[in-house]
């Protein structure tokens, strides 16, 4: 029997300058964890769907939570789904948009740092914001999440 996800997540991959030379706004998470993590570690602004939520409604949702950016009115592209290495199950659209990456600003949570020391810090969910040229976008992700962007450029060469 397939084992169903815990967790669904949806998220928005915003594309700028699509003509020619594609972006890509990435999120490095945030916290104590990833601080020296990189390659491999960051991920598109995505967030949990509701219960009984649409998926899109959902990603638009958490890219304003996780950004404090607007979403952009559309059309958005299906980009489907992917698993990552822990079971989630995540599902995205490309939309083209712009925003500054440093206007970007994420929620915060807390854990208790340093572990077992009984005091928590807050930190925010995603600590940085860019935009990447596809191969570095590929690096940068999270691999499962790679995908997207091989998604995403065979969308945009069917635009051309």
């Amino acid at each position: 029997m397939a084992r169903t996800p815990s967790k669904t997540s949806a998220g928005i991959l915003l594309v700028r300058g699509v003509r020619g030379r594609p972006e890509f706004l990435l999120a490095h998470p945030g916290g104590p964890f990833f601080v020296r993590k990189d390659d491999g570690a960051w991920t598109i602004p995505k967030g949990l769907v509701e219960p009984g939520e649409e998926l899109l409604a959902a990603a638009c949702r958490e890219f304003c939570e996780e950004t404090t950016q607007q979403c952009p009115p559309g059309p958005f592209e299906p980009l489907g789904s992917v698993r990552q290495a822990g079971g989630k199950i995540v599902h995205a659209w490309a939309v083209i948009g712009d925003c500054d990456p440093a206007g970007c600003k994420s929620n915060l949570f807390e854990v208790e740092w340093p572990p077992r020391s009984g005091r928590k810090q807050a930190f925010p969910e995603l600590d940085r914001f860019e935009f990447f040229a596809p191969a570095d976008a590929l690096r940068k992700l999270i691999p499962a999440q790679a995908e997207f962007i091989h998604r995403a450029l065979q969308w945009i060469e069917q635009r051309a």
